[in-house]
């Protein structure tokens, strides 16, 4: 019997899931590290990456019988991939009632955090963790040790069995130093993992093994349609972990045939002096071949920074503009110069860096000719790619409250607050519908990648097979039959 069992639950939408990334679930492995480090015996269940099934998973949590299974709900990206797991984590929670009822269950990640009473009452868990949890599970584990089971622990909610919710409060954020290498010998083969369709562009198409690191915890800022600081506890900021640790990591990694990477930081490139120290510690490895994404802003976009971004193997940048019309940002807390977009993308291809766009349609504020817009200049912007998504209220984030206060219609399944989902039904704004939102959002991604201004490009830059595999994504249709 392990003390601990950690759960990456299954995620799939069918064939549109085999262009994204498998990731390598790093919360759950720096969770691991840390209650190690306390003496107890831990193991990860990553069903994403094992492809099992809802009962496949319940089974093997049942071999293992842990003291406390812990099911962490993250994504590849955390603002719109944790919501929708809820479903399958609250099947998966009385598959597992059924299959092993003396196992004792906690659910944690993003949505748990930003909703912990009803994550607590819908999925039937006996715990939610809330915010980072590493302390949290470790206490609770001792807890169980000792049959406390209705112990108050802060960031833990727990459902007693006359229906009454014990919460402990928040808990401390961890000095970034507290925490250890995350621990990767507990997951499947790095092999098993994959990197974005597009990340393999810059690696000859080769998409695995594939690793994620961190550099720092938490975002400054503040935008309405983000709910990272849920994690958080809503307290906005940046720790930073020390820069050599970092480079420990990419080297062991890299020494284990790793060449793909993302930064799972928020906001890398943000504070200049912060980022090029941790990028001459990577370049200082002597590695020519690493091929890292991160994420940045439109602006904070300086040549030095972005200079020393590429020499240490970061290939591609993913900038959140969301919007083309400065109206719309601002509406969402989304503040940068208008001509920010189009500098900051000229200046990391001048730095030798691809830039991955990111768009939202269907903002507050947003209407048919201003989706528009924003559809036109990601084609004008010279972009190497681009993510475009449909607005979702998700729990934690300030267009959720907004959207509870207006009571607006939303989804009733979790599942279908995803993105690829068929029932899909985005936040109305007060010109469109969801309808038209999901129906522009679908139009415009086959307009942007079908473009042949693009496919050259793609081609010129790339290679014929990269083209060739975007021409194949356009043939992967997304189904919303269910709408």
């Amino acid at each position: 019997m392990v003390d601990l069992l950690l759960v990456n639950p299954q995620e799939d939408y069918g064939e549109v899931s085999k262009l994204a990334a498998v990731e390598p679930p790093l919360w759950a492995a720096l969770t691991a590290a840390y209650v190690q480090e306390r003496g107890f015996e831990v193991a990860i269940e990553d069903a994403h990456a094992e492809g099992l099934t809802i009962p496949g998973t319940a089974e093997s949590i049942a071999a293992a019988n842990p003291k406390l299974c812990y099911i962490i709900v993250l994504g590849h990206n955390p603002t719109v991939a944790s919501t929708p797991k809820m479903t399958a984590v609250t099947k998966l929670v009385k598959a597992l009632r059924a299959e092993a009822p003396q196992v004792v269950t906690a659910v944690g990640g993003l949505h748990p955090s930003a909703l912990p009473e009803r994550t607590l009452r819908e999925t039937g868990a006996d715990y939610v963790i809330q915010g980072e949890g590493f302390e949290a599970v470790a206490e609770l584990i001792a807890a169980i040790d000792c049959a406390d089971y209705d112990c108050v622990i802060p960031g833990v909610w727990h459902l007693k069995h006359n229906g009454a919710v014990t919460y402990g409060g928040l808990a401390p954020l961890l000095d970034p130093d507290e925490l250890p290498t995350p621990a990767w010998v507990l997951l499947p083969p790095l092999k098993q993992y994959r990197c974005h369709n597009w990340h393999s562009f810059t690696n000859s198409m080769k998409r695995s093994p594939y690793a994620v690191i961190w550099t720092s915890l938490g975002c400054p800022y503040n935008c309405e349609f983000c709910n990272v600081a849920a994690l958080y506890g809503n307290r906005a900021g940046i720790r930073y972990r020390d820069y050599l640790d970092v480079a420990d990591e990419v080297a062991a990694l890299a020494s284990r045939g790793v060449r793909n990477f993302k930064i799972l930081d928020e906001m890398f490139a943000f504070e200049e002096n912060r980022v090029v120290e941790v990028c001459n510690a990577i370049a200082a490895l002597g590695y020519k071949d690493l091929n890292i994404w991160a994420y940045g802003r439109a602006d904070r976009c300086g040549m030095e920074m972005l200079k020393a971004m590429r020499a240490a193997g970061i290939q591609w940048l993913c900038i959140g503009f969301e919007s083309a019309v400065e109206r719309v940002r601002r509406g969402v807390s989304k503040k940068f110069l208008q001509e920010d977009m189009k500098d900051s993308v000229e200046r990391c291809h001048e730095a030798g860096i691809n830039v991955l766009g990111n768009f939202l349609f269907g903002l507050p504020g947003d209407d048919l000719g201003t989706m528009r817009e924003t559809l036109d200049t990601a084609k004008r912007l010279d972009l190497d790619w681009a993510n475009f998504y449909c607005n979702m209220p998700y729990p934690g984030s300030a267009l959720y409250e907004r959207a509870k206060w207006n009571k607006a219609k939303l989804p009733k399944r979790w599942a279908d607050w995803g993105q690829y989902s068929p029932c899909l039904m985005p936040l109305a704004t007060q010109y469109v519908s969801g309808e038209e939102v999901v129906r522009f959002r679908d139009q415009a991604f086959a307009e942007f990648f079908g473009d042949e201004a693009f496919l050259k490009r793609t081609e010129a830059k790339f290679g014929q097979k990269a083209r060739a595999h975007v021409e194949g994504m356009l043939k992967v249709k997304i189904d919303r039959r269910g709408r």
